[in-house]
C-alpha cells in the first residue's frame, strides 16, 4: 500500500506473526524486529522499481549503519502486522528509514530506524547514491 505524503516517500507491507517469530512468553523476539524493518524497506524500494538484486547486480551494497528500535507494546503470534517504512529525505551516501509497526487492532506497537550506507562491493568503499535510485525518489521530494 503506498502512501502518498509531501517531502516523503512511505509504504506500508504486512506480515502474519509466525511461530518461529516468537519468543517462551509468545512476543515476538525482540532480534526479530530488525527483520521485519528489511521486510518493510526492501519492500518500499521494490514499490519504486528497485530492487535489492538489481543494486546487487550493479554491485552497489547497503549495509547497516545504525538500527534503532523502541518497543511500545508486543506482537502475538498470528497477529497481522502492518509496517510504515518512510524515507525523510533523499539520499546522498547514507539512506535513512524510519518505520512503524501497528497491531491488528492498528495501534502502534512498534517504532524504529535504521541507516544504510550505499558501498561499491567491488572497491569496499562508500559511494553516493545511484543516480537512477534518484530520478526514481524525485518526484516525492
Amino acid at each position: 500500500m503506498l502512501l502518498k505524503l509531501s517531502n516523503m516517500f512511505s509504504h506500508a507491507v504486512t506480515y502474519r506473526v509466525c511461530y518461529a517469530d516468537t519468543d517462551q512468553m509468545g512476543y515476538v523476539y525482540y532480534g526479530n524486529y530488525a527483520r521485519l524493518f528489511e521486510i518493510a524497506r526492501v519492500e518500499t524500494l521494490r514499490s519504486l522499481g528497485v530492487s535489492y538484486k538489481d543494486l546487487e547486480d550493479r554491485h552497489i551494497g547497503l549495509p547497516v549503519y545504525e538500527n534503532y528500535s523502541k518497543f511500545l507494546a508486543p506482537a502475538y503470534y498470528d497477529e497481522l502486522l502492518t509496517i510504515e517504512c518512510t524515507l525523510l529525505s533523499l539520499p546522498l551516501v547514507r539512506i535513512q528509514f524510519s518505520y512503524r509497526i501497528l497491531n491488528s487492532k492498528q495501534e502502534l506497537i512498534h517504532e524504529g530506524k535504521t541507516t544504510l550506507v550505499f558501498m561499491d562491493m567491488k572497491r569496499q568503499k562508500m559511494v553516493k547514491a545511484p543516480d537512477y535510485l534518484l530520478e526514481v525518489l524525485k518526484p516525492y521530494f
